[in-house]
């Protein structure tokens, strides 16, 4: 026998949370506006000044700019990959849905910002100071990051009856210790970063986004869950 809790839902169930609309436009509007900031990124590689001769040099004293845009680079295709996760769970979006949406893509448009403040803090002629501003800011943008997918797994649960067919209330709720722990351990890393060393905190904010690629389809239903386990889709 199935529990309630565990059951599926679908179009059919009562109490949806308001007019349901369809989904496609909501997918099309992110992917688009996720493209523009990765395309962004790239906009601050640019050639560096040098003379006659010194372009190798110069091209490797840019490295803080290379390493920042590939950290950028990976989080912003996390981010998507973990979108479009998010976005096969429910069967269509509400207007709740919608501003919630917009806020993961306020958290990923300002990205490119705090990307360009690293690579400018690692380069020459900054100081051990201004690095530590730079990777908490990174760190603070990543926790506002996770912030609005907390409020989705939380909308999820008082409104089940949004969830696409086949996926469980069970199962949102053992997703929601994802968003969570990024809010927490960006927090870490950012105070790691600030009081200890930029470079450890910059680590830690790696750790991080490898976390979420890895279970960027979810985490399985269950205590292993926590074991960076994905469920099948």
């Amino acid at each position: 026998m199935v529990e309630p809790d565990d059951s599926p839902t679908g179009p059919g169930s009562p109490g949806t949370a308001g007019r349901v609309s369809e989904i496609d436009r909501v997918k099309a509007f992110s992917d688009a506006v996720i493209a523009i900031v990765i395309t962004l990124l790239v906009l601050e590689l640019r050639v560096p000044e040098h003379e006659p001769g010194g372009l190798l040099r110069g091209l490797r004293e840019e490295w803080p700019s290379y390493l920042a845009f590939v950290v950028s680079f990976i989080y912003i295709g996390v981010i998507w990959l973990n979108h479009h996760a998010l976005l096969r769970l429910i069967r269509g979006m509400t207007l709740g849905l919608n501003w919630i949406n917009l806020g993961i893509l306020f958290g990923a448009v300002i990205i490119p910002f705090p990307t360009t403040v690293l690579a400018s803090a690692l380069g020459h002629g900054s100081d051990n100071y201004d690095r530590r501003v730079a990777v908490a800011l990174y760190a603070l943008s990543a926790m506002l990051m996770s912030a609005p997918w907390m409020v989705f797994f939380g909308y999820l649960r008082r409104h089940p009856e949004l969830l696409a067919p086949g996926v469980t209330r069970r199962y949102v709720r053992t997703q929601t210790p994802r968003p969570l722990t990024g809010l927490v351990l960006y927090g870490l890393s950012g105070l790691l970063g600030w009081f200890v060393n930029p470079v450890l905190g910059l680590v830690g904010i790696i750790v991080m986004i490898l976390y979420h690629a890895l279970t960027s389809e979810g985490l399985r239903e269950g205590p292993l869950g926590r074991l960076f386990g994905r469920t099948p889709t």
